[in-house]
């Protein structure tokens, strides 16, 4: 059976890394936020913050807040038939309660960082870079709107990734594989 593994975490604490790594490792990678992303090209809006808030919300209001996984889930069946599976992006409990029920092999890392280092990352990053105001209060706003906290506090493993290097880093998450090959917690 292949792997399915969701990729969860603040902004900044080293998500699209940790995808990146599993894509090398050969699992296909499933991009939650490039739903919203088609959608607001799909209307012909400019990519925007604004626009990109503007139409996760409409998604929201037309198909709950388990939304983006629900309109994901053909396509985790079919990648999942095919090959290893990393979710980048699993934003919400109730996307999080979705997937779960659907695939009981689905595993959850979480990637944690100090907020101190987390909002230097965001603020140092080369595509949307937020200043501190930002940073904080898309954090009140994933926690509180989203529920957010809940699919890091049910995760499987944690990689704490204040101060690794990107081997150091990896190697962390090479163990996880390795555990979830043996059916370890």
């Amino acid at each position: 059976m292949n792997k399915l593994i969701a990729i969860v975490g603040m902004s900044g604490s080293g998500k699209s890394i940790a995808c990146e790594f599993f894509e090398k490792k050969g699992f296909q990678n499933i991009y939650f936020g490039g739903v919203v992303l088609d959608e607001v090209k799909k209307r012909g809006l400019e990519l925007t913050r604004q626009n990109e808030k503007i139409v996760r919300e409409d998604l929201r209001k037309e198909y709950g807040m388990s939304a983006v996984a629900n309109i994901l889930l053909p396509k985790i069946k079919k990648t999942l038939e095919e090959k290893d599976t990393v979710l980048d992006g699993l934003y919400s409990w109730d996307e999080y309660l979705v997937l779960k029920k659907e695939f009981e092999e689905l595993k959850v890392i979480a990637i944690l960082a100090d907020k101190e280092v987390r909002y230097h990352r965001v603020g140092k990053r080369k595509v949307r870079p937020l200043n501190q105001e930002e940073i904080v209060k898309r954090d009140y706003s994933e926690i509180e709107n989203l529920a957010k906290g809940g699919p890091i506090a049910i995760a499987d493993y944690y990689v704490h990734n204040n101060d690794k290097t990107i081997e150091e880093y990896e190697k962390e998450l090479e163990k996880i594989i390795k555990k979830i090959d043996k059916g370890e917690m």
